[in-house]
């Protein structure tokens, strides 16, 4: 409840910066492709990793972002998990960014958590994110040193079968995906609304068999860019590979 009432609060100061400050959109497409992997190793650890690529212009013209990350896992349960990781993002250059390619580094850690409703499934996510990104002069040159912020992500996604077996090997099911992005205040920031990124998802899950599932559709990008009055609404394909493994050895 303290952290809903938290959110309320953000997303309330966001729309009255936004009601005073004359807003500028730009339109863009992309492709977004990625894979994602959590193995479980013991009753109590496993890892996390993940990989994307981003296309822009058209789609496919020229690339985006380049994202790899890894993170080492802790089991609560069955259904509760907290992972501790590190990514390595490199940003090419693209409108409503720089004109040079800029590196960042975050280290991140979540809570994730698993629930079911009948034969709905249900996922959530609360990321932390401590962002080191290569500072940059005249939007062309890499300057020294890193800028640091901190940002935290609420994902929530549904994933609802289409098949009377509910989710099983060789069925569709139908995903709903919700994430949130909530910059934290920083001096070295000031232009920035506390909101920073909106992701919507729909689209379909076809599963291959009990650990993995390729997931596609339709996403909806609505992004702050660097300038805080100027926003990136972006029209996405998305197509993301999971796959879950449990390397427990069963017991007899």
């Amino acid at each position: 409840m303290q952290y809903l009432k938290i959110l309320i609060t953000v997303l309330c100061s966001t729309a009255s910066i936004f009601a005073q400050n004359q807003i500028q959109t730009v339109e863009e497409e992309q492709l977004w492709l990625g894979y994602f992997n959590q193995t479980r190793l013991s009753d109590k650890w496993g890892f996390w990793a993940d990989i994307h690529y981003r296309g822009t212009e058209h789609f496919v013209k020229e690339p985006s972002k380049i994202l790899l990350r890894g993170g080492l896992t802790y089991y609560l349960n069955d259904d509760v998990k907290l992972t501790n990781g590190y990514t390595f993002v490199n940003h090419f250059p693209e409108e409503g960014h720089a004109n040079v390619s800029q590196s960042e580094h975050r280290i991140w850690q979540q809570l994730q958590y698993h629930s079911k409703f009948g034969k709905t499934r249900i996922m959530n996510w609360l990321r932390l994110e401590e962002r080191f990104r290569r500072k940059i002069k005249n939007d062309n040159e890499l300057a020294d040193g890193y800028r640091f912020d901190l940002r935290l992500r609420s994902n929530f996604l549904l994933n609802i079968p289409l098949s009377k077996k509910g989710i099983a090997p060789k069925t569709f099911s139908a995903i709903l995906n919700e994430e949130i992005f909530i910059n934290f205040p920083n001096s070295s920031n000031s232009t920035y609304l506390p909101f920073d990124q909106n992701r919507f998802f729909v689209g379909l899950a076809y599963n291959l068999d009990t650990h993995s599932n390729i997931q596609f559709g339709y996403m909806n990008v609505y992004q702050q860019l660097s300038a805080g009055t100027k926003f990136r609404n972006t029209d996405a394909i998305r197509v993301f590979f999971f796959q879950n493994f449990d390397l427990r050895k069963k017991k007899s």
